[in-house]
């Protein structure tokens, strides 16, 4: 029953369904379950389309098509002390594409290169283990390194408006490739099971500390989760297709002791996620997202849909 019992963990949880670029990791521990003790190699990616144009929540005219896509490759290697205990490190690769106003002009450009490294570790708390149920509480502890690109954040000091020229939505702090902040990061998850019926959930919270150019990004709270049903289930593999919701809560970030407006957010997304096991050895996720809610402030470019998929292998 130990095997089965794993197997179900693994496909249980939503852990590429976070938000922000900056700050979310891939929980490779809840996501997957805890195994026995071992490596894993995991790869996980999420592209977000960022193609309206809001101001304070609503959406305005765009006239010059701006648009930024963001595209993050997680690697994360992690390693099981035992069934309760384990730590992973992630390192982010990160390519953004824009097109914005600058002035009358139209700047395009991109930015690519290695994001903020994080280093994690979880912790399962308590665990009830029974052929036909399953519940799982673990915890998450983790660090985020200044080993991004923050260059980009300096265009904050030089943010000039021209009169009559569209204004752009895409600033600094949203091309930036990391904080240039070392930043904790705690969480938590369930997941609970009954039969062919399952719900998991998770949530991170980033606590911020000032970086590079006197940017400081606010604290963020993201969420996810949902119920589902297990499709196939086996102990040799496991089908799941799961409704996942999932939201973001940011404040506005400071600059230079001030608050930057144009930074705060609360969004909610829901989409479909289907989860894959094979054995022990092998687990995959793949989901989508699309906007149901975004309340912003002042004038941001928010996202249209993303795509997110996630694979991990135990040796």
């Amino acid at each position: 029953m130990k095997l089965f019992c794993c197997s179900v963990l693994v496909s249980a949880a939503v852990p590429a369904a976070f938000g922000c670029d900056l700050c979310a990791i891939y929980n490779v521990a809840a996501a997957h379950g805890q195994a026995s003790k071992g490596f894993s190699l995991s790869v996980a990616k999420q592209f977000t389309h960022f193609a309206t144009l809001q101001e304070d929540g609503a959406r305005v005219p765009d006239a010059t098509g701006q648009r930024l896509d963001s595209s993050i490759t997680q690697v994360i290697a992690g390693y099981n002390f035992n069934e309760r205990f384990s730590v992973q490190l992630g390192l982010p690769i990160i390519h953004r594409s824009f097109k914005r106003p600058e002035g009358f002009a139209i700047d395009r450009g991109s930015e690519s290169g290695l994001g903020d490294i994080t280093l994690a570790g979880n912790f399962v708390a308590w665990r009830h283990e029974k052929m036909n149920s399953t519940f799982s509480w673990s915890v998450l502890g983790g660090v985020k390194f200044p080993t991004g690109d923050s260059r980009r954040l300096a265009e904050e000091l030089n943010e000039v408006e021209v009169t009559d020229a569209p204004e752009s939505g895409v600033h600094g702090h949203d091309l930036a490739l990391g904080t240039g902040s070392v930043d904790g990061i705690i969480g938590t998850g369930i997941f609970a099971r009954s039969h062919r019926l399952f719900f998991s959930a998770n949530v991170q919270y980033s606590i911020r500390t000032e970086g590079d150019y006197d940017y400081r990004f606010a604290n963020d709270l993201m969420w996810a989760g949902g119920p589902g049903v297990f499709l196939a289930l086996s102990e040799s593999r496991t089908v799941a297709l799961q409704c996942v919701v999932s939201g973001e809560t940011k404040g506005k970030d400071t600059f230079q002791g001030a608050p930057a407006a144009d930074t705060g957010v609360t969004s909610v997304f829901v989409g479909p996620q289907i989860n894959v096991t094979v054995g022990e050895s092998f687990s995959a996720d793949v989901g989508v997202d699309l906007p149901v809610s975004i309340r912003n402030t002042a004038l941001q470019i928010v996202p249209d849909f993303r795509v997110r998929a996630g694979l991990t292998w135990r040796f």
